[in-house]
């Protein structure tokens, strides 16, 4: 999306990741001024897609540079509500599906039933909005909210390494020779 709304151009956010790009102007944008429809509403799974999202995401920002009479890689004037609105439907469908694997795994044993905890990692667990959103279905349903602090959770490698440095500190599961490993770049 970030890439689609050309934030590289923008002034507030050039030097930014997209993802902190689309945080940053979503905080004084106006989520109510576009909606689009959560993803994957006729599944009652715990998965996760955005690439729905995206194509409804697209032609909305298409239609707007049509209504502002800009071409694509201009910077629309409500750039910022676009930005709130996707920030926002991303959220809910994250805090959908985590509410639905948190339910089964209730349901069905696999956490204990008391001291759950939510581990959120990764890059979507360096927005303070997602967090936040996170934070409260956490505590609303009765499960403490685990986070790397957000400076560890943009790079991909520092988060592989800090599941290494875990993994090692608990003993579980370090290969000590990958003689034999067989592996595929996907």
């Amino acid at each position: 999306v970030a890439r689609r709304l050309s934030l590289k151009k923008h002034p507030e956010c050039h030097s930014m990741a997209g993802g902190k790009a689309i945080e940053h102007l979503a905080q004084t944008g106006n989520q109510e001024l576009l909606t689009f429809r959560l993803p994957m509403q006729q599944y009652r799974n715990c998965d996760f897609s955005f690439s729905g999202l995206q194509n409804l995401v697209n032609n909305a920002i298409g239609q707007k540079e049509k209504e502002e009479g800009i071409q694509e890689g201009e910077i629309l004037s409500c750039v910022k509500d676009v930005a709130a609105a996707v920030q926002h439907v991303v959220a809910v469908h994250i805090i959908q599906r985590t509410y639905r694997a948190m339910l089964f795994c209730t349901k069905n044993s696999i956490l204990p039933s008391k001291n759950a905890t939510l581990v959120v990692s990764g890059g979507v667990a360096s927005n303070q909005y997602i967090r936040k959103g996170l934070q409260n279905l956490a505590d609303a349903n009765d499960f403490a909210l685990l986070c790397p602090p957000p400076r560890l959770c943009t790079d991909n490698g520092v988060m592989i390494a800090w599941n290494g440095i875990e993994r090692l500190r608990a003993g579980l599961g370090v290969l000590h020779s990958a003689d034999g490993i067989r592996y595929e770049p996907r």
